[in-house]
């Protein structure tokens, strides 16, 4: 009699809830700020509670979907001068490792690193973003919170005028 040996998976495919989750940026200049963000985007995410390092994240972000608080500035973000999305109708970003310190917030959510590569206007750079995941029964939910320098990318107009460093909050809702 041949005894059967199963092993428990850990790793979890998780499904994106659009409807909960947003990219958004504030671009700042000397005499203010804008905000904005991108209303089309999906991502897939695959959760690995044993092992972090072995999940995957992959975000891709459609340009045209970008928004801002001035129609004029939208329209200006979508031509060659920003986004271009005409000639770059996506952003990405994949995950290359996933880490967790083992600490936590006062809300209980952990603190986690995610590195990897964001490919914009054609260019692809590594990049780190601190995040805080927070686990339920039905949901993960990775905020992030950090800063991009865009000209990484070449997006250098207003250099000077506009700060380089653009403020970045995304807040990925995904279902279990």
């Amino acid at each position: 009699v041949a005894v059967g040996a199963f092993q428990v998976q850990a790793a979890e495919n998780l499904a994106l809830d659009a409807d909960k989750s947003k990219i958004e940026f504030v671009g700042k200049k000397a005499d203010g700020k804008h905000v904005g963000g991108f209303k089309g985007f999906k991502a897939k995410a695959v959760a690995d509670f044993e092992q972090p390092a072995a999940g995957k994240l992959e975000i891709v972000i459609d340009t045209p979907s970008i928004w801002s608080d001035n129609d004029k500035l939208t329209n200006h973000l979508k031509n060659p001068d920003f986004f271009d999305v005409r000639k770059y109708p996506k952003i990405t970003f994949t995950a290359t490792k996933i880490s967790t310190t083992g600490e936590e917030t006062a809300a209980g959510e952990e603190t986690a690193t995610i590195s990897g590569d964001l490919t914009m206007l054609g260019k692809t750079v590594p990049v780190t973003i601190p995040a805080k995941v927070d686990v339920s029964d039905e949901q993960v939910q990775i905020n992030a919170t950090f800063k991009l320098d865009r000209t990484k990318w070449g997006m250098n107009y207003g250099v000077g005028n506009i700060e380089n460093d653009v403020d970045v909050k995304a807040t990925l809702v995904f279902t279990r």
